[in-house]
């Protein structure tokens, strides 16, 4: 069966060669939630109390389940991602008590430890049995406390977790290890010595299990765990900046983008059907101004510049605003001037009157004076994993992220894509939110460990540089230093009808191109369409949406 003209006429947006395309658009690229409300969790999550209360002996072993677990929340079945079915959804931290021997990425994590390892454990112990029991609690010949504790503290729990911490596979330790550090930023002072030693006694375990050329849980608990060390030691800010590693070049980074771009389809995701969107509703305009709020290197034009080129009636004249911040322009190695007269320069071989103009600044900086707008012509704003980097009500009064939202919907643009990771970081306990990051992140791992072997040095490094600073600033940073604030789709729609937007209805070509693309990749990514949104997935999980608003 023929495409229809509307199918053929779309594609042209996307079918260039794909190798045109420059990644570096989604440098804080990271995975989502299947939670299109918002909410963390269906039902009360099992916390460690309760892991210990129900195996509190060092010969009780664990049940088996599936490690991979997509939390789904309770809520109404049109804000429901496609990915989200009830029967497989659980939390992530009701998995706290059950093991990984039939998990996805191989047999169980080993429970061995060196004798240092034990030597701080028995340390960590004492320590808790001293503070806890006081100092005038006797101990008898065989070791066993006699001193009375007529109300004992809620923290003597931690003795029963360091006791079967060696018992704990990779991911029970995680979220062990991530309730105590959450205790210990909310307890009182002369408790909190206790949960600490607890916290950095479980951290020397898992130093020991994790690793960034193992298996996809292990290299993401490596990143994990230098979060939780940043938290405990209150030094997010200063670790998320620097890590361990020294700063890659413009150059090292722009290949460590390269390879991520390569292996999965989460930047062609977003190019690609925010160019079709933009491209279908600009097609009878004649002059286009097209505010790109993460210009990077401007690689998202080329092809859509070049269909435009095509049109039967002659080219419309085309205005670009990038905007982009410092950091960006450090992978560049130059300035917004570079993205300019690059885009310049396809433009003229095309046969496009253009023109660019640079707004070197975040997008909590941008006023209305910035973007440029003149009369008579048809504006399209870009959002490419970008708009939850924009602090919201929760950090500031300023409320950026609405700010930003309502200024645009004033300039009254014809099209606004949105494209986001389907995830819920931004609000909640610090819990709640590890618990997120590990589902979120263990999805995006596992795609990674589809495409490239565990010991390659380029996915090594491109997952150190591209994503550990991410993770690390979701985990150990608060307030106006965690930039990496991620809501799901439900709360975008809110925010932006909210804002005076309204939702425009995909065209089946944007389902096309995705689908046409993901051929490329492993076949366990998939394409599902929901609250009027264009779904990503691995499997069951949902990582990415993109929508269109005017």
């Amino acid at each position: 069966m023929q495409e229809s003209q509307t199918s053929q006429r779309t594609h042209s947006y996307y079918n260039q060669p794909i190798q045109q395309i420059n990644p570096y658009a989604f440098q804080n690229f990271q995975v989502m939630n299947n939670d299109s409300t918002g909410s963390m969790a269906q039902g009360t999550p099992i916390s460690v109390k309760d892991y210990v209360d129900q195996y509190f002996t060092l010969e009780s072993t664990p049940a088996t389940n599936n490690i991979h677990s997509s939390p789904s929340a309770a809520s109404t079945s049109s804000n429901r991602s496609p990915f989200s079915p009830d029967q497989n959804s659980h939390s992530n931290a009701s998995d706290l008590h059950h093991s990984s021997d039939n998990n996805t990425y191989g047999s169980p994590l080993s429970t061995s430890s060196g004798v240092d390892d034990e030597d701080k454990l028995m340390h960590a112990m004492w320590v808790l049995r001293n503070e806890l029991l006081g100092p005038e609690s006797d101990v008898d010949d065989s070791g066993s406390f006699s001193g009375i504790v007529t109300q004992p503290s809620p923290f003597t729990r931690y003795n029963k977790i360091l006791e079967m911490a060696h018992h704990m596979d990779l991911k029970q330790l995680l979220l062990a290890c991530a309730e105590t550090v959450s205790e210990s930023d909310t307890i009182s002072l002369s408790e909190k010595g206790v949960a600490v030693s607890a916290a950095e006694a479980l951290m020397d375990i898992l130093e020991k299990k994790v690793s960034v050329s193992g298996e996809p849980l292990q290299r993401l608990g490596a990143y994990m765990l230098e979060g939780l060390r940043a938290r405990l030691l209150s030094s997010g800010s200063i670790i998320y900046k620097k890590l361990r590693c020294k700063e890659p070049t413009s150059s090292e980074l722009m290949s460590y983008m390269h390879v991520l771009y390569q292996i999965c389809p989460y930047y062609k995701f977003a190019y690609m059907s925010a160019n079709v969107i933009i491209g279908e509703a600009m097609e009878n305009e004649n002059r286009i101004h097209i505010i790109d709020f993460q210009i990077a290197q401007g690689s998202q034009w080329v092809s859509l510049l070049q269909a435009l080129s095509r049109r039967p009636s002659g080219p419309p004249y085309i205005r670009i605003t990038g905007v982009d911040d410092s950091q960006s322009a450090h992978a560049r190695g130059g300035g917004l001037e570079l993205v300019g007269k690059r885009l310049a320069q396809v433009a003229k071989s095309c046969g496009v009157p253009f023109e660019f103009h640079g707004a070197a600044m975040s997008g909590c900086e941008v006023e209305l004076v910035n973007l440029r707008v003149q009369q008579g012509e048809a504006l399209a704003v870009n959002f490419p994993y970008i708009l939850h980097h924009m602090p919201d009500e929760s950090v500031s009064t300023t409320n950026h992220r609405d700010r930003l939202l309502r200024l645009i919907k004033s300039i009254s643009p014809k099209v606004v894509t949105l494209v986001e990771q389907e995830s819920n970081t931004n609000t909640g306990t610090f819990f709640q939110r590890f618990c997120e990051t590990l589902d979120y992140y263990t999805a995006m791992f596992e795609s990674i460990d589809a495409a490239r072997s565990r010991d390659d040095r380029q996915r090594i490094s491109a997952e150190e540089h591209c994503v550990a600073k991410d993770v690390v600033n979701i985990l150990a940073c608060e307030g106006i230093d965690r930039v990496e604030r991620h809501e799901p789709f439900g709360k975008w729609r809110l925010r932006l009808m909210m804002a005076g937007f309204s939702q425009i209805q995909l065209s089946s070509s944007v389902s096309n191109v995705v689908r046409d693309m993901l051929k490329e990749f492993s076949p366990n990514y998939k394409m599902a369409e929901g609250n009027g949104a264009v779904y990503l997935g691995w499997k069951n999980r949902a990582l990415a949406t993109t929508s269109a608003w005017r």
